[in-house]
């Protein structure tokens, strides 16, 4: 487990947490709902753990929406501060991509 994404997932638990702008454009351009996403985080697999990112610790992580269905998103936390945590964006990734269980890109 990703050292990043115990903290995301405390940080929301405590009710620590915020969808960045850019977050809810991509919620909305893909048909994905805020409730599914924050109700699945408990669940969520990670894909990349960047606990050094240059804007501060971040994680890629497989999550399902309330259909079963895959959902990408990248949780982070703000260089220099230990809270929110934050959702960064989120997407349906393309199958083309990606290996049948959603955790692997294809080269």
């Amino acid at each position: 487990m990703s050292g990043t994404l115990e903290k995301v997932q405390r940080l929301a638990a405590d009710g620590q947490l915020r969808i960045s702008d850019h977050g809810y454009d991509e919620l909305d351009n893909d048909d994905i709902f805020a409730t599914d996403i924050l109700s699945g985080l408990p669940d969520a697999v990670v894909i990349e753990d960047y606990p050094d990112a240059p804007k501060g610790p971040s994680v890629l992580v497989l999550q399902r929406d309330a259909n079963g269905e895959p959902v990408h998103v990248v949780w982070g936390i703000p260089e220099g501060h230990d809270s929110p945590a934050v959702l960064v964006t989120a997407y349906r990734p393309e199958p083309a991509r990606w290996t049948a269980d959603f955790l692997v890109r294809k080269k």
